[in-house]
Formats: C-alpha cells, structure tokens, sequence
C-alpha cells in the first residue's frame, strides 16, 4: 500500500480507487478502513481523499464535539488561497449540507469569528502590490496597532483578508520602514489569543509559507507526545505543492531533516508512509 498509494499523486489515487471499485465493486476507502488501523489508517484514508474533502472533513471535526479547535480552523483557512478556499466551502456544503460560514458563526466568535469568515469568502485581491497605497496601508496598520491605547482590529482585518499576497509583502515592507519593527512582532505584541495566531499565521505564510508550515510540523513533533493529526494534515495536503520548500525551511531552522524528525517521532507502517511522502515530493 504504501509503496503504491504513497508515490501517487493525489488525482492518481482517485483514478486508482475509482478502477478498484469498477474492477471489485468495493470502496477502497471503506476497505482500508476495514483493514487498518490508527494513525496508519488515518493517513492514508488522508490519502486516499481528495484534498478539499479532507481539509473540510479536518474543518468540520474541528467545529464539532466538546469545543472548537481554533488552531486547526487557522491553519487551514489562513494559510489557502482564493481557489483553495472556495473548494473547500463548497466540499464542506457537499458533504453536511450546511455552510462552513454558518458553523463557523455558531462555533467561534467576536473578532476571531470575523476573521475567520472573512476568510472563508474567498475574496482576496488578486494581483501585483501597488506601492502608494501598500504605504497608506502599512501606516493605516501602524496607526490602528502600535500608534493607539488598544489596537483597531477591524482595520487589520480589512487590510489582512482583502489586499493580495503580493501587495501585502509590500505592505509588511512598508510597515517596517514605518514602525520600526516587523509587523509579526507587532500582532505578536499587540494582540492576543485566537485572533492573534489567525493574524500571525497569515502574515507568516504571506511572508513565507514553506517556513510557516515548518514551525507548524515542529510544534506537531516538539516536547511530549506528537499531534499525529496535524502531522498527518499537514505532510498529506502539503507533499504535492510545497513539500520541497518546506523541507529546506525545516533544516534551516532547525538543523536537522524534516525526514530525521519524523523518525524519531513516530513509528511503524505510519512512520515509513510520512517518510515517503516527503521523501518523494
């Protein structure tokens, strides 16, 4: 299995469980479940998924039950372009019959829950920076944040969730020259709690998000015990679009492979099948 499923692209192992069904009339998802088990099981059902019913399947685990899990919603919907998003909107009303806008209003509130579904509207601008507003931006930011008693999240928001990936490096730069410090050390001082890692992880994968998503891993395999789902979410939805990146950005910060780190953090079948995920991107 590994060595089949694990060197697949994700669209190849959509034809390859739609061939297994023609040929054996059996869903091969069902039959992996029927046959594996824990962490091995969740990831390559993980696999076996297309990514935007997975990463809506990892939204709504995270909206249901005993409390809401804010920093899966986060690394999710902060991290996605318009296209991703939109995808994933749409998988997650496909698949509950419900809106992930509606949920997420039912699950989170104040300036988080306005984050967050400013997120999930996908209408980010698409585009190059222009450079006179990113400085009415960077000082629209200075003054709502570090100029004032209290910071003015709504102009955060604003700026944060409209302006393209592109405008906004410009406008970090900007903010820079302005302030005197990053704006990640400014949200980083400024603000706090859920809303404060939902800042911090779009400017973070704007400015760079093979890095971000190196901390991310990190953080899965740092200390006692291993986050094993946010391992899995994010070597499966990551191995085919920044998987190379994100290794190097690893090994930058933290002097040793990414591969080395899952090594020593897991085990087994699940060990062997991260391993060639990332080893194979």
């Amino acid at each position: 299995m590994i060595e089949i499923l694990g060197h697949r692209t994700n669209a190849e192992r959509q034809n390859i469980a739609l061939s297994y069904k023609t040929q054996f009339g059996q869903d091969l998802i069902d039959d992996l479940k029927s046959e594996l088990s824990g962490h091995f099981e969740d990831a390559l059902v993980a696999l076996m998924t297309p990514v935007a019913d997975f990463l809506a399947s990892e939204l709504n685990k995270a909206l249901s039950g005993l409390g809401t899990k804010e920093d899966t919603l986060v690394e999710i919907l902060c991290t996605r372009r318009n296209e991703e998003i939109k995808a994933i909107t749409e998988a997650y009303e496909r698949l509950y019959e419900r809106s992930l806008e509606d949920d997420l209003k039912s699950d989170t509130s104040g300036d988080f829950q306005r984050l967050m579904v400013s997120m999930t509207v996908a209408g980010r601008e698409e585009g190059p920076a222009d450079p006179d507003q990113a400085v009415t931006d960077a000082q629209a930011l200075k003054d709502a944040g570090i100029d004032q008693w209290g910071t003015d999240e709504s102009t955060f928001n604003s700026i944060f969730c409209l302006r393209s990936y592109q405008h906004l490096r410009r406008v970090f730069w900007e903010y820079e020259k302005l302030a005197g410090v990053t704006i990640v050390e400014s949200i980083s001082s400024e603000m706090s709690g859920d809303l404060k890692a939902g800042m911090l992880a779009i400017a973070k994968s704007i400015e760079n998000c093979p890095a971000y998503f190196a901390e991310k891993l990190h953080r899965a395999m740092k200390g006692f015990g291993t986050d094993d789902k946010a391992l899995i979410r994010i070597v499966t939805s990551r191995c085919e679009i920044d998987m190379v990146q994100i290794k190097q950005e690893y090994q930058k910060l933290y002097e040793k492979t990414l591969e080395e780190a899952i090594i020593g953090d897991t085990s087994g079948d699940y060990r062997r099948l991260l391993v060639t995920l990332v080893e194979d991107a």
